[in-house]
C-alpha cells in the first residue's frame, strides 16, 4: 500500500490494483496485455482472504503478479481446458487412426471432468484428483453412483436382468493414453505462453507395464503351421509372417514386386492400416524401411505361392498386374488381404487348436527362436524393423528360451575348475542323513 501512495504522490500510476470486497477480503488485480484468443485486456488476480496481515499478504502477491508480468511468466489468456484442446486437435499433425484415438479420450474423459475448467485454475492437486478419479472408476462416480447395465436401451421397466454392475477401473493403458493428450495440449499452451508451465510436468503417467512377451513353443508353432497348410495360400501366409517376424499391416501391404527372390530379398517399405473404415497406406511404424533375407525354404514357399496365383488367374481369364499384392484373396492380387481378417482367421485356427498365442505373437516367436540360435541382437532388431539398437527387442519381444538357458548354464559350468570328488567318508555322511 505504501508503493500506491508513494506513486500517486510523485504523480505516477500505480501498478497494478488491490480493492477491498464486500466479505472484507482484498483482491490483487495486475494488467497483463491483451489476451491472443478474445483481444480483450487481460488481467491476474487473485484474492486474500481477510484478516490483521491481509494488507501486507496483498502486496506481495501484487509484487509476485508484476514479477511473472515482467519476466513473462505469466498466463496470457482466460482461456478453458475446452477451446485449449480445440486449438490443439487443429494443430496436432499424427496419423488418422491415432487422431481418432485422440478424440475419443478427450470426449469421453477430459471435457466432462476438466473442460469448463480455466487453464490457469489447473494444478497438480486438480489434475491427481481426476487420475485418481480414472483409476477407480472410468466414471469418476466415486463410489457414489449405480452402473446399471439394462437389457435394451428403449424406455422399459427394468427387473432381474437389467443388472446392477461395479465400478470399472480405467485401464493403466487408456490413463497414460489421457496423460499423453493432456501433456501434450499443455506443453503447446506453455509455448504458446497461454499458461506460465506445464502443470503436469510433476505428474508422470502410470509406468509400463511388465514385458512379458508369450510366443508360442515351437510344438505349438509347428501344429499352427500343419492346421495353416489345409489352404496352401494360408499356409505360405503364417510360414512368412514366422520367418520374417514381419508386422501384419507390413505383411499384408507387400506386393509382388517387393519381393526379390533372385537376391533372396524382401523389401519392407509401407503398411497398412484401416483407418475411418478405409485401408491406408502408410510409412511403417518406425518410418523407415528395411530388407529381409529370406532363407531358401521361404523362397521355396513364396515360388509355389506365386506359382499358384498365376494359375488361378489363368484359370479365370484375369492378369496379375505389376502393381499386384502378393498376399490377396482377388484372382488379380488388386486388392491387398485385409490385416483384421489375417487376425481374424489366425484366432479361429489358434483357437480350434487349444492354443492361446493372437497373429502379433509370431514377432515374439521369430525373434525369440532367433536369439536362441545366437543371431547377434542388432541383426534381429534390423530384421523386425526396430530401432534403437536393440533395446526395444530385448525388453519387449525377447521371451526367456529353456534351450538358450541351458547353454549358458553349460558354458559357465566349462569355465569353472574341477571340483574335487567326493570322498567316501562323505558320501556315507550324506547317506546317514538322508536315511
Amino acid at each position: 500500500m505504501l508503493r500506491m501512495v508513494q506513486a500517486q504522490r510523485r504523480g505516477r500510476r500505480p501498478r497494478g490494483a488491490i480493492e477491498t470486497l464486500p466479505s472484507g477480503s482484498l483482491r490483487v488485480k495486475v494488467y497483463a496485455g491483451y489476451d491472443p484468443v478474445s483481444g480483450k485486456r487481460h488481467y491476474l488476480d487473485e484474492v486474500v482472504r481477510a484478516g490483521p496481515r491481509a494488507a501486507a499478504e496483498a502486496e506481495k502477491v501484487r509484487t509476485r503478479l508484476l514479477h511473472e508480468v515482467d519476466e513473462r511468466r505469466n498466463p496470457k489468456t482466460r482461456v478453458t481446458v475446452n477451446q485449449l484442446l480445440d486449438r490443439y486437435m487443429e494443430t496436432l499433425d499424427v496419423e488418422p487412426t491415432t487422431r481418432t484415438r485422440y478424440e475419443g479420450i478427450i470426449r469421453v474423459h477430459v471435457r466432462p471432468a476438466l473442460g469448463s475448467l480455466s487453464l490457469s485454475k489447473l494444478d497438480g492437486d486438480v489434475l491427481d484428483r481426476f487420475f485418481g478419479q480414472l483409476r477407480r472408476c472410468r466414471e469418476r462416480c466415486n463410489g457414489r453412483a449405480r452402473h446399471v447395465q439394462h437389457r435394451t436401451q428403449r424406455e422399459h421397466d427394468c427387473d432381474e436382468r437389467c443388472a446392477v454392475v461395479p465400478c470399472r477401473p480405467l485401464s493403466a493403458s487408456s490413463i497414460r493414453q489421457t496423460h499423453w493428450v493432456l501433456n501434450g495440449a499443455f506443453a503447446v499452451a506453455a509455448r504458446w505462453r497461454w499458461i506460465g508451465h506445464n502443470p503436469l510436468d510433476a505428474t508422470p503417467p502410470p509406468p509400463l507395464p511388465a514385458s512379458n512377451p508369450s510366443p508360442p513353443s515351437p510344438a505349438e508353432a509347428a501344429r499352427l503351421l500343419d492346421e495353416a497348410w489345409k489352404d496352401p495360400e494360408w499356409g505360405a501366409f503364417v510360414w512368412t509372417a514366422m520367418t520374417t517376424g514381419a508386422r501384419r499391416g507390413e505383411l499384408c501391404a507387400l506386393k509382388i514386386e517387393d519381393v526379390d527372390l533372385d537376391a533372396r530379398v524382401m523389401h519392407v517399405r509401407t503398411g497398412l492400416k484401416l483407418a475411418d473404415r478405409r485401408l491406408v497406406r502408410r510409412d511403417t511404424k518406425t518410418h523407415q524401411q528395411r530388407r529381409i533375407a529370406l532363407d531358401d525354404e521361404t523362397v521355396t514357399v513364396l515360388v509355389e505361392h506365386l506359382a499358384r496365383a498365376d494359375e488361378r488367374a489363368a484359370q479365370l481369364g484375369v492378369l496379375i498386374g505389376p502393381d499386384a499384392y502378393l498376399f490377396s484373396l482377388a484372382p488379380d492380387c488388386s486388392t491387398p488381404l485385409i490385416p483384421d481378417t489375417a487376425t481374424q482367421r489366425y484366432d479361429r485356427m489358434a483357437k480350434r487348436l487349444g492354443i492361446r498365442t493372437p497373429l502379433h505373437k509370431l514377432r515374439h516367436y521369430s525373434a525369440t527362436e532367433l536369439i536362441a540360435a545366437g543371431v547377434d541382437i542388432r541383426t534381429i532388431a534390423g530384421r523386425l524393423g526396430h530401432g534403437g539398437g536393440g533395446t526395444t527387442t530385448l525388453k519387449v519381444y525377447a521371451a526367456w528360451v529353456s534351450e538358450a538357458d541351458q547353454r549358458a548354464a553349460q558354458a559357465l559350468a566349462q569355465r569353472l575348475p574341477r571340483r574335487h570328488p567326493p570322498t567316501p567318508v562323505m558320501r556315507q555322511g550324506r547317506q546317514a542323513r538322508v536315511d
